[in-house]
């Protein structure tokens, strides 16, 4: 039989998970991790255990492929089997003015240019960190 203290502290977990995501910087990250996985838990495990954006994909079951640029256009033009994107995230970083859209593909890749995948590399150190803190914080 479960542990009813270890089962509440693991949804303490995960609602504070779901609580720093919902925030405002980290609705680029959010709209990704939506569109890999629709299991919260698998979600909020894969984050706290990753070390890097890399890493939290392969936990999720994909692998980052890497481009010069994407255009978002074109990308949309491609959603579907046929065109192999499942989905587009376009994120418009407003501070720094830069756009960093991101592919889900079919394939079980996800497309970003390196600047992306460099912000939300630190979009997921953000996360962590926060995620954690509230954790440690008495109940």
């Amino acid at each position: 039989m479960a542990n009813p203290s270890a089962n509440a502290g693991m949804d303490t977990r995960r609602q504070n998970f779901e609580r720093v995501l919902s925030r405002e910087p980290f609705t680029g990250l959010k709209a990704i991790l939506d569109s890999l996985s629709p299991d919260r838990k698998t979600l909020c495990d894969a984050v706290s255990s990753a070390n890097s954006y890399e890493q939290l994909l392969a936990k999720l079951g994909y692998r980052i492929t890497l481009t010069k640029q994407i255009h978002v256009q074109d990308a949309f033009s491609r959603i579907g089997s046929a065109g192999g994107i499942k989905a587009v995230l376009p994120y418009y970083d407003i501070p720094t003015h830069r756009s960093l859209p991101t592919l889900v593909n079919f394939d079980a890749t996800v497309t970003a240019t390196p600047e992306s995948a460099g912000f939300f590399n630190k979009m997921l150190a953000a996360l962590r960190t926060q995620s954690s803190a509230e954790n440690q914080e008495p109940v």
